[in-house]
């Protein structure tokens, strides 16, 4: 089981919130697989919660709306799990992890990682903004990725599930 899973989630049909998917094939192959995971998906599930239960750490990728910041912003910061996961097509990082605590008393690290979007119409293209902020993103992703492989490297080089408890 991976160590490390980014979870980049968004429509790669609507322009900016596709921007997930073309951040995690900037990503693919910079890891070794058994360490470090990563799943594209349209939407976070409840069913993610089994998924991420023995990791060490997660990543959500996903595009921010422009509400309160400028198109290309890259923001970072810790998640923690919410305190009642609700059951609806749309999930929050929050809720899959108290999920992850609540199923199987399991609480990785976790970090939100999204870059604002301009442009969410129907289409595949970036807008400008997020296209040159894209590598900006990635870079931040790598940089959160090498601190946890950092930070629980075991002695005998084998990785055993989170064991942090609520």
């Amino acid at each position: 089981m991976a160590r490390v899973f980014i979870l980049a989630y968004g429509n790669p049909m609507r322009c900016d919130d596709g921007l997930a998917w073309h951040a995690s094939d900037q990503l693919t192959g910079k890891f070794p697989v058994a360490e470090v995971e990563i799943l594209r998906l349209h939407q976070l599930a409840p069913e993610l919660s089994e998924t991420i239960r023995y990791a060490e750490a997660v990543i959500f990728v996903d595009a921010a709306s422009a509400e309160g910041s400028s198109p290309g912003e890259v923001r970072c910061q810790e998640v923690l799990p919410e305190s009642t996961a609700r059951f609806s097509h749309h999930l929050s990082p929050g809720a899959v992890l108290a999920l992850a605590r609540q199923l199987y008393g399991a609480i990785p690290r976790a970090y939100s990682v999204t870059l604002t979007g301009e442009c969410f119409d129907h289409g595949e293209s970036l807008s400008t903004a997020v296209e040159a902020a894209l590598p900006t993103l990635v870079a931040r992703i790598e940089s959160l990725v090498q601190q946890t492989r950092a930070q629980q490297r075991p002695s005998s080089g084998a990785f055993p599930p989170a064991s942090r408890k609520p």
